[in-house]
């Protein structure tokens, strides 16, 4: 399988993830039902972390749940626009070495900051006096998602990111010294 391929399916396969465990959520009424809404499947926004292909997977699987079953078209695409800019931002920042339990702070500050207002607009008629409420409760939910079971996601995978989210045997060629000094590096930064 070429590379292309296998990022397709990778993506694909976590778009569909996605979309699952939203609708887990929504069946527990843990998303939209209660004050503090708690999507599963945002803690699947850290995956980038490990894999480029959970860019437009988390994105993606993001946009068909709220195509579905979204309060409005507004929150369909700033909804899927906080999700993206999240992800993205949790992708570029494992280049800065950051210690992998703060990779769902990027989602939970773009869906913090977007999703309030777009609630206060779409469904409450522009009542601002509900924002900090609002901003709070967003942030609530996306911490518990993102960097709580985020976290546990990104550490219970750590020793088969390779065998997950790596290429075939034979795109690598690393020998036993590298993956010895990676695991150290790693150890290190955490």
């Amino acid at each position: 399988m070429n590379r292309k391929t296998l990022f397709i399916t990778r993506s694909a396969i976590i778009a569909a993830l996605y979309v699952v465990l939203t609708l887990i959520s929504k069946a527990f009424g843990l998303d939209g039902s209660s004050a503090v809404q708690i999507r599963i499947s945002e803690c699947l926004c850290v995956l980038p972390v490990y894999t480029a292909a959970a860019v437009p997977g988390v994105t993606v699987g993001c946009l068909i749940y709220n195509l579905f079953f979204g309060v409005s078209i507004f929150d369909t695409i700033f909804g899927t626009l906080a999700t993206l800019i999240g992800v993205l931002c949790t992708y570029y920042i494992k280049f800065f070495r950051v210690n992998i339990r703060l990779a769902g702070i990027p989602t939970v500050i773009a869906n913090t900051l977007i999703i309030p207002p777009v609630l206060v607009f779409a469904i409450m008629g522009g009542d601002l006096s509900s924002m900090p409420y609002l901003m709070f409760t967003v942030a609530l939910g996306e911490v518990l998602s993102c960097c709580v079971l985020g976290t546990v996601l990104l550490l219970t995978l750590r020793g088969y990111r390779n065998m997950l989210f790596g290429y075939p045997a034979q795109k690598q060629k690393k020998t036993a010294d590298n993956i010895q000094k990676e695991t150290k590096d790693e150890l290190k930064n955490d």
